[in-house]
């Protein structure tokens, strides 16, 4: 997860996490897919280290799916491929933006940051569930392979984000609002951190050296979401701090600061939903 604005994931796992805590209280009985549409405004720095800040406004979708073994809801897009008490084994995707140089002080000339997609498995480890399942605590503990998805796909290494995640359902006397919380290092091979770190010769200049990223630690992330699931729409927002410090490549001439806090708020209007009704968790 080297780019800071990684927020398409399962309809956009997005909202950096904003789906993660979005809907309804825990084991209820729910539409088999409900399809919907919103728009979404997100602030982030054009990539993680980089001093200079993005903004968006975009419209984004709102997709759910309670299948046996396929779902899409607020933990994102994934596959059951095992599911226990305490441990589930899911697959776990990503999607980047591109971002073009020429908008970038610190990689004018280099090459353009192609939009990439990750993917890979995801094991969840539940220490605590409250008995109607509305809370949680679980650590997660996805690995992705990342590729770039303009022109031909390339292989840029995998990611290893494990987090602590705290999920609570319907906040008491906060009228139906659900809080989620996460917390984890990053780790990065070398050719994930090359491709956002690393100078080669040609692209050197007097202020910025030739450097040869490493891989290992990529920093912390630390992140709050609200939302609240309405009987027409849904609205969220999230706020996320990002630190490079200790970082491998903290020391690379193009991560221009350490620390910064990104955000974004997003509402979604429910268009359909399925008649089939199913009993879900999520």
């Amino acid at each position: 997860m080297a780019k800071s604005n990684k927020f398409w994931t399962g309809a956009l796992s997005a909202l950096g996490m904003t789906l993660v805590v979005s809907g309804a209280p825990a084991a209820e009985d729910k539409p088999l897919w409900e399809l919907g549409a919103g728009v979404a405004a997100f602030s982030f720095p054009s990539y993680r280290g980089s001093d200079q800040t993005n903004n968006f406004l975009m419209p984004v979708p709102h997709f759910t799916y309670h299948g046996d073994f396929f779902k899409a809801d607020r933990h994102g897009i994934r596959g059951s491929f095992f599911d226990s008490d305490r441990l589930d084994l899911t697959v776990s995707m990503a999607l980047s933006p591109p971002g073009s140089s020429d908008d970038i002080r610190a990689r004018a000339g280099m090459p353009d940051l192609e939009a990439t997609f990750e993917i890979g498995p995801q094991m969840d480890v539940t220490f605590w569930r409250s008995e109607n399942r509305a809370r949680f605590v679980k650590l997660l503990l996805p690995l992705r392979a990342a590729f770039t998805v303009e022109g031909s796909p390339k292989d840029i290494g995998w990611v290893f984000h494990p987090k602590l995640n705290m999920d609570i359902t319907d906040i008491p006397g906060m009228g139906g609002w659900n809080l989620g919380m996460l917390a984890g290092p990053l780790f990065g091979d070398k050719r994930q951190h090359a491709y956002y770190y690393s100078v080669a010769p040609q692209y050197a200049t007097a202020d910025r050296p030739v450097y040869e990223a490493k891989s290992g630690y990529a920093g912390m992330q630390y992140l709050v979401a609200l939302s609240k699931r309405f009987p027409k729409y849904w609205v969220g927002g999230f706020v996320r701090y990002d630190n490079l410090s200790g970082s491998t490549f903290e020391d690379s001439p193009l991560v221009r600061q350490k620390n910064y806090v990104a955000g974004g708020i997003a509402i979604t209007w429910i268009l359909g939903e399925s008649s089939t009704r199913v009993q879900a968790d999520d």
